[in-house]
């Protein structure tokens, strides 16, 4: 594996005065392909963060290792390029990859699924099929969204990771497997194993090495450098002449939290790049939804939240839960961790009232 090579590729660099100058896309990819790790055919990784270098310099231990690889990670940071790099890097780099989103197929077939089936196994197996783990012999499985796997079939995983031996539905012989598993999950499996949602021993054997992937609001150096990537991506499919984006736009896409990750800022220079009429891109992010924190409702936020805000939003939130009760035992000053007369205080120099805000936040 040659020293130099490295995964964080740089954009070329940028003015960021009126506008921020694109290159063309074979210049892009040129400079994203020169840098990756393994050759081509892996896909680019961009971004130059420390954060996201960290979780790089795992992969390339990893790599060429057999171990069992957990990727944690936020929605739309990239744990299945994650997983491909992994297995581009690997001595099973020949073999097939083969993929599965245990959130994606129903309970009922995902066994079939994983483990295949003889005909008449169940209704409707008119024929025998071949599961995932049989495709991926001498190659890798990813087994995305391992958090959703259901319970009942967590045994049957824990003994074919352990034993590399497994039946098919509706069959007795057993059948030997030669597979390197990678899994990637959003979910806290911890917080699941204390709520009794996943098995603690599967856990333990799937996180034999685990890496955590950052999310993209921890790395906003790399929010220029991703803008140029995609907008030399999409440009030319859409065949427009893009050359600069304006300096505004890429400020407001650096401020952006971010929720969907990399994915979002993927989408948001698609559709802007779709809707210019100039050479110079720019957009909006006014109209971005952002899921509440309980997740059951979507809201609007235009501007990056302040300090101040943060405050009044956090207060009111708690004020709501508490149907306007300041004090007592269920109080919002019990819930804030502050005395009463605190809270009150406060909520005067705030400009607020429990049941009135008079500062248009959104809660």
């Amino acid at each position: 594996m040659p020293a130099q090579s490295s995964w964080a590729s740089e954009a070329p660099p940028v003015n960021r005065t009126a506008s921020l100058e694109i290159q063309d896309a074979k210049s892009v990819r040129d400079a994203r392909d020169s840098d990756e790790l393994c050759g081509s055919g892996l896909p680019g990784i961009v971004g130059h963060s420390a954060a996201l270098r960290g979780a790089l310099a795992m992969v390339r231990i990893v790599a060429p290792t057999d171990a069992t690889v957990l990727i944690n990670g936020e929605t739309g940071t990239g744990k299945e390029l994650i997983a491909q790099a992994i297995h581009n890097c690997s001595k099973r780099s020949n073999g097939p990859f083969v993929k599965v989103n245990c959130a994606a197929i129903p309970a009922g077939l995902l066994e079939s699924e994983l483990f295949g089936h003889e005909r008449g196994a169940f209704t409707g197996a008119v024929t025998r099929g071949i599961g995932r783990f049989e495709r991926a012999n001498r190659g890798t499985l990813f087994l995305d969204e391992i958090g959703d796997l259901p319970l009942e079939l967590q045994p049957k995983l824990l003994r074919v990771m352990q034993e590399r031996e497994f039946e098919r539905l509706g069959s007795a012989a057993t059948i030997h497997t030669d597979v390197r598993v990678i899994c990637a999950t959003h979910r806290n499996l911890v917080k699941m194993i204390n709520e009794r949602q996943f098995r603690a021993d599967l856990f333990y054997r799937l996180g034999v090495f685990p890496i955590e992937l950052p999310p993209l609001r921890h790395r906003p150096e790399d929010i220029r450098l991703l803008a140029h990537h995609f907008v030399a991506d999409y440009a030319p499919r859409m065949h427009k002449r893009i050359t600069g984006i304006s300096e505004e736009f890429m400020k407001a896409l650096v401020r952006h939290s971010w929720p969907g990750n990399v994915r979002e800022l993927q989408n948001v220079i698609e559709r802007s790049v779709i809707l210019s009429t100039s050479a110079v891109l720019s957009g909006s992010l006014q109209e971005l939804p952002h899921p509440t924190q309980d997740g059951s409702k979507w809201s609007k936020r235009s501007m990056p939240v302040t300090l101040l805000d943060g405050q009044i939003s956090h207060i009111l939130q708690t004020l709501q839960e508490t149907k306007g009760v300041i004090g007592g035992r269920n109080g919002a000053a019990v819930r804030l961790g502050m005395a009463r007369t605190t809270l009150i205080y406060r909520m005067k120099r705030l400009g607020i009232t429990a049941l009135s805000p008079r500062r248009g936040v959104a809660i």
